[in-house]
């Protein structure tokens, strides 16, 4: 290993099984960032203040698990919209020539890469699956696996009322749901209905047509089986039980194409994702809105010290998936590294 001269990491209790480094390590290969390291810190809720005492100039950025994404709060500045739309933030970049030059302590900018990371893995997952059926139907007829949107409205479901469910509201007032259009009413499955404040706040400050409903997470299953569209944000094998009960329902009509995705990545698929897919829906597993949330992490955390011919990259072009273009590669390397350290993990 050589010198390293810029230090990033992802932050958390716990955090062993993060994914991040592997992502972040690929990226940083790819763009010929030799000097820089990528690992994990297991750091819990009251131990944050110790940690961002004890950082150095080397210190580059950070990622924020739970519980910190909110306890990160206080110590930096929100610089994007949904850090300050949501006051939640998993990503932090740390500027050390900015406060006067004082080099003691960053300043701290705050994003939310996690609304983005959700929203592209359901664009990537329909892309996926209109592709694939488009390769194996009538290919002069050009059939797609999905329907052209009606926009007749969609119906959703969160399962969850945490800091990472409030991101994937945030994302769901945002997708437009092939063959039917955007959401139109999510139903907030939770243990404690009540706590639904901060979510009803949200939908005002978004300003956006959508009917939100609160009811018990257990009994899901009915509103996940009549649902367009859906995301899990609740802990690895919280949903275990439900997706047992999931499994015991009819398949999804074949004119449907409901869609799931289980933020949590510690089994691969959860048994929410297995369960649904049987059913014939379409499932995502976490890793992908990983993925795509750490894209856009490496982008900010890396602005300033790429060489000149990657300096111009967009957002947009870091998630192309053209084959022309540093975006496109640097998307590939990322999911190729990711699926050898998932089979390497699953064996």
């Amino acid at each position: 290993m050589g010198q390293v001269n810029h230090r990033c990491a992802v932050l958390g209790n716990p955090i062993a099984h993060s994914l991040s480094p592997v992502l972040h390590a690929a990226a940083y290969a790819a763009l010929g960032l030799d000097n820089w390291r990528y690992t994990r810190q297991e750091v819990a809720q009251d131990g944050l203040v110790r940690f961002l005492e004890g950082l150095d100039s080397s210190w580059v950025g950070l990622s924020l698990t739970m519980p910190l994404k909110k306890a990160i709060q206080p110590y930096g500045a929100a610089c994007d919209f949904w850090s300050r739309c949501l006051h939640v933030s998993n990503t932090a970049v740390l500027d050390w020539a900015k406060e006067g030059g004082c080099r003691s302590r960053p300043f701290i900018r705050l994003y939310n890469t996690d609304v983005d990371g959700i929203s592209l893995a359901f664009d990537h997952a329909w892309t996926k699956a209109s592709v694939r059926s488009s390769s194996v139907a009538h290919a002069a007829d050009n059939v797609a696996f999905i329907p052209d949107c009606r926009d007749e409205g969609a119906s959703a479901v969160l399962l969850g009322n945490g800091n990472t469910a409030l991101s994937a509201l945030a994302a769901l007032t945002r997708l437009v749901v092939p063959g039917k259009g955007p959401v139109k009413e999510v139903f907030v499955c939770a243990r404690d209905t009540g706590s639904d404040g901060e979510f009803r706040m949200l939908l005002e400050r978004l300003d956006v047509p959508v009917t939100l409903v609160s009811v018990p997470l257990s009994g899901a299953e009915r509103y996940l089986h009549r649902a367009d569209v859906a995301v899990s944000a609740l802990p690895p094998h919280v949903a275990d039980g439900l997706a047992g009960r999931l499994a015991c329902m009819k398949p999804f009509p074949t004119s449907m194409f409901p869609t799931l995705l289980d933020v949590a990545y510690a089994s691969r698929p959860s048994a929410l994702v297995h369960a649904w897919t049987r059913l014939g829906g379409i499932g995502i597993g976490g890793e992908e809105m990983l993925l795509y949330q750490a894209i856009r992490q490496v982008g900010l955390m890396t602005e300033g010290y790429l060489p000149a011919t990657n300096a111009s990259d967009s957002f947009g072009s870091l998630v192309s998936d053209e084959d022309a273009g540093r975006g496109g590669m640097l998307e590939r390397h990322m999911r190729e590294a990711l699926q050898t350290r998932m089979r390497v993990t699953n064996e």
